[in-house]
């Protein structure tokens, strides 16, 4: 390829990418998979590297990021970014109303826009000729810092800006935010690399933003809100809400909660509506902003020594409280994860009475620092159970004392032990503790383990509740009597069981007593055993009765089981209420065959890994994943160049391309099925 070819090329590339970009962060609306993304963005790298002269500061290559800096140079605003005032209750925000019909001289309701207050960072932005040169924080109004490396790694900003008809100088003003559900990646992320986990949003988009390096920014979900402008070489529109609809045309992702309202009632109704929203939102906000629309009324109205007339922001209840923590208690998980959770002196928070708050584990509890005494920040989000950020150590009492882990389950007595290379604490009693009946029972019943089908959640919890099934053997105990009774809440009314569910049910219960070895030990919960192990537990030591009798040596030699894993394992089968429950369900008639066919690890395919996608014909994805995992194939959820195949159905996703990228062989239905022998 010459250059003019690779030019021409390159521009389409780039305009490709651009568009893309667009659709995934800024409308939400994708229209490439991954692998096609990839595919493209890889090309224009190529180029690129071919011909450097190509690259351009708008380039979607240069979103990765740069060298690191040694510190941020300042930047000095045209114009000043004030700061706001704030409307904490319904009375502030209509004497705010009042002034500004008195100096707007209006005896009628004022034209406002209103809009979520996000809880991020401000930033400028300024573009010249379309193109962004420079970006920097509000500082103190006046001065804030050089970040335009950082800004340029933000996906939701446009590096050239999209249409027509833009000034010559623009800067575009606005929150950089983290969705919610990004942060929460990204702290099991910082917590999987042993890295500090980040106590909101707000501070994991400033920390972001604050990097040195921009090549760590880049990894990072921020996202971007426009809110105003600052320096422009000509007029955008008449109107606030004109202006925002011109930044959303030239590529700007706008709220979509974004009003134009008429008068104070309006505004606080729309408060109303957000406020009951706010716990599902996919942003943290902490209140809403009006602004007058007419900006030519604004310059009538002006500005305070701080802030403008012409603008309020309604404040929420805050999410955070400062309150005392009197105990600290451990609390068992349906799964058994035991989590130390704070008993506190009652404190409001967003309008709600909270007790109690997670520490999440020992881990977190030890990081945080937090004592039985200590005076602590509390914070709700949500409909989940308050956490406690952090300690003020300042107001710390010399009687506060460290809590430490229990040795023992509180609720069953069972031995506590943790995770290995976790943080996380588990009761070994699954099979007999009632804080995890519920969970226990579900997941023996589930499609892959003793497959119990018509055993819901609903039911379940009305045995447990009942104390008809304390344990999992107690299953094969249930009389038809006893079904037919039972009363279940549905969505309009409460109905019985009756006796043609109950009796369809005991059949289910009946025929998966005829199960195999490997279903059955992946049914009993032992933590980490998954079906994978569980199959390899069952080829290497046959019975459940060697296997109970292994020491931890003897199950750490059984092939893909670590010290960790075996460990586990062990203190399962050694936990006495285990046994007596194994011994239960066997005495009630729970059989599997023994096994007659020769060790997966002899198989050819044994060690092999195998992905799949797309509908096959002649088997379902669940029966080509258990023939594969019998032959001592591993099935992975994803493409990577540990892939050794890819078996491509009917309708395949985007793991096709990705094989194709990484030139992994592809196997269509009929070569699977005769590579399987079948």
């Amino acid at each position: 390829m010459n250059k003019d070819q690779a030019t021409k090329r390159a521009a389409a590339l780039r305009e490709q990418i651009d568009e893309a970009n667009y659709r995934y962060y800024v409308l939400d609306r994708p229209t490439l998979s991954d692998a096609a993304y990839d595919r493209l963005l890889r090309e224009l790298q190529d180029l690129e590297k071919t011909f450097p002269e190509l690259v351009t500061p708008e380039s979607p290559t240069q979103r990765v990021g740069a060298a690191p800096l040694s510190a941020f140079g300042a930047v000095k605003h045209s114009v000043p970014m004030t700061s706001m005032d704030n409307a904490m209750d319904e009375t502030e925000l209509r004497e705010w109303d009042a002034r500004v019909r008195k100096g707007l001289d209006k005896g009628g309701d004022v034209t406002y826009t209103a809009e979520p207050k996000f809880d991020g960072v401000s930033v400028n932005i300024r573009y010249e000729d379309g193109r962004l040169v420079q970006a920097s924080t509000r500082g103190d109004g006046y001065t804030g810092e050089d970040v335009t490396a950082n800004v340029r790694t933000i996906r939701a900003i446009p590096l050239k800006l999209h249409g027509r008809r833009w000034p010559a100088v623009i800067e575009v003003r606005g929150e950089v935010v983290i969705p919610i559900a990004d942060f929460q990646r990204l702290n099991e992320e910082q917590l999987s690399r042993e890295d500090k986990v980040f106590a909101n949003p707000r501070n994991a988009a400033a920390g972001s933003l604050r990097q040195l390096d921009s090549r760590i920014t880049a990894t990072r979900p921020l996202s971007f809100f426009p809110w105003g402008l600052g320096d422009v070489s000509e007029s955008v529109a008449a109107r606030y809400s004109q202006v925002i609809k011109r930044l959303e045309e030239w590529g700007f992702r706008v709220s979509e909660f974004f009003h134009v309202v008429h008068g104070v009632e309006a505004c606080l109704k729309y408060h109303a509506d957000i406020l009951k929203r706010r716990d599902k939102l996919p942003f943290e906000v902490d209140g809403v902003v009006y602004k007058v629309d007419d900006l030519a009324a604004r310059e009538q109205l002006g500005f305070t020594s701080r802030a403008p007339r012409w603008a309020i922001a309604h404040k929420f209840p805050a999410h955070e409280e400062h309150t005392i923590v009197e105990d600290i208690l451990p609390s068992v998980g349906r799964t058994g994860i035991i989590t130390p959770v704070a008993v506190l002196k009652p404190v409001q928070v967003s309008g709600v009475t909270v007790t109690h708050a997670t520490l999440h584990n020992e881990d977190e509890l030890n990081r945080k620092d937090v004592r039985i005494g200590d005076t602590v920040i509390v914070r709700r989000a949500g409909d989940v159970i308050p956490e406690v950020v952090g300690v003020i150590r300042e107001k710390r009492p010399g009687h506060a004392r460290r809590w430490h882990m229990p040795k023992k389950c509180p609720v069953c007595g069972s031995d506590v032990v943790r995770e290995a290379e976790e943080a996380a604490h588990r009761c070994i009693g699954g099979l007999y503790c009632s804080a995890q009946r519920v969970g226990a029972i579900l997941h023996f019943a589930s499609r892959h383990a003793m497959d119990i089908q018509g055993l819901g959640d609903k039911l379940v919890e009305r045995l447990v509740e009942l104390e008809i099934v304390k344990t999992v053997a107690d299953l094969f105990r249930l009389k038809a009597s006893q079904l037919a009774e039972l009363e279940l809440a549905g969505e309009k009314a409460t109905r019985k069981l009756g006796d043609k569910s109950a009796q369809k049910l005991l059949a289910q219960i009946e025929a998966s007593k005829e199960t195999t070895l490997a279903r059955f030990l992946h049914a009993l919960g032992i933590p980490q055993v998954g079906e994978a192990t569980a199959r390899e537990l069952a080829e290497h030591f046959g019975d459940v009765d060697s296997l109970v009798r292994a020491d931890q040596e003897a199950i750490d030699a059984v092939p893909n089981i670590g010290p960790s894993m075996a460990e586990d394992i062990h203190a399962f089968f050694h936990e006495k209420h285990n046994r007596e429950v194994i011994a239960r369900l066997r005495e009630s008639g729970v059989r599997w065959p023994k096994p007659s066919r020769p060790r997966a690890s002899q198989s050819p395919l044994a060690g092999k890994t195998f992905v799949l996608t797309g509908t096959l014909t002649s088997l379902t994805r669940d029966e080509a994943k258990e023939k594969l995992q019998s032959l001592g194939a591993k099935v992975a959820g994803g493409v990577s160049k540990k892939t050794d195949y890819v078996i491509v159905g009917e309708e395949p996703g985007s793991k096709a391309d990705k094989a194709e990228a990484l030139g992994i062989r592809r196997l269509n239905e009929v070569e699977f099925l005769k590579l399987i022998g079948e």
